[in-house]
């Protein structure tokens, strides 16, 4: 019988990535969720074991390469070696670029880019050398598109898409695809984390707010991070081989 293929999603303890892995374990991947926050992965671990699925918890920094391959080595002892990874880790901020101080930028691009290229190095070997994987970084429409006051992090964001455009170039013929899932604004935490920015520095209420945010979006409201997760799944298919190094865009037009 053949093992259950193993997902390691990183930024798995809320909103996207969260639900990404609760998704792919319902799509019958063993899912080994991980983020900073142990006690949030924890309970995403205990929700899919709870639903009959195979799943583990593991805290990791992906700004720390170290961190990120003593986490996969938890990973491949529990569940068996990595065939799917999904890169939902991120931070952002925002400010006017000369008001963005340079240990700001080195943050985010620590946890968005390099995070992300910590976590393809330590999975790509043992993908290359058993002909498989899937590699679905978590981008953003600001992978595609600049804004006024978020300079770095669109800049991180522009970044792992050039990453993915490369790296999926690179190791096509081996059957690994990478790509990005590009949404608009969801209704996750760290857009929770915006709205309340807003509202501090504009002083409109935060319901207020959260509608100027949601008028962003093409549709008027957030993406659901089901919606997201959708996709996500989607590109990790076993059948999905074509689509390799490309963005998709969620909930906005480009």
């Amino acid at each position: 019988m053949a093992r259950a293929k193993v997902a390691f999603v990183t930024g798995g303890g809320r909103g996207i990535g969260r639900a990404c892995a609760l998704r792919l374990a319902k799509d019958g991947l063993a899912v080994a969720a991980g983020s900073r926050t142990e006690s949030e992965v924890r309970a995403v671990a205990s929700e899919i074991t709870r639903a009959g699925g195979t799943a583990v918890a593991v805290r990791l920094d992906v700004a720390d390469p170290e961190s990120v391959q003593a986490a996969l080595e938890s990973v491949e002892s529990a569940l068996g070696p990595v065939d799917v990874l999904v890169c939902a880790a991120g931070v952002t901020s925002s400010a006017k670029f000369l008001e963005t101080p340079l240990e700001e930028w080195r943050r985010i691009l620590d946890v968005n880019l390099l995070g992300t290229v910590h976590c393809a190095r330590a999975v790509l070997q043992g993908m290359i050398e058993r002909n498989f994987g899937r590699i679905v970084a978590v981008g953003s429409t600001a992978s595609l598109a600049g804004a006024p006051y978020v300079s770095a992090y669109a800049a991180s964001k522009h970044a792992v898409l050039g990453l993915v455009r490369s790296l999926g170039a690179e190791v096509a013929r081996k059957d690994i695809a990478v790509n990005c899932v590009c949404p608009a604004y969801a209704d996750t935490p760290m857009t929770d984390e915006t709205v309340q920015r807003i509202s501090d520095r504009t002083g409109r209420a935060p319901q207020e707010a959260r509608r100027a945010v949601e008028a962003l979006n093409p549709q008027g409201r957030l993406l659901r991070p089901e919606e997201v997760a959708d996709a996500v799944a989607w590109l990790a298919r076993e059948e999905t081989t074509a689509v390799n190094g490309q963005a998709l865009p969620l909930g906005g037009t480009f």
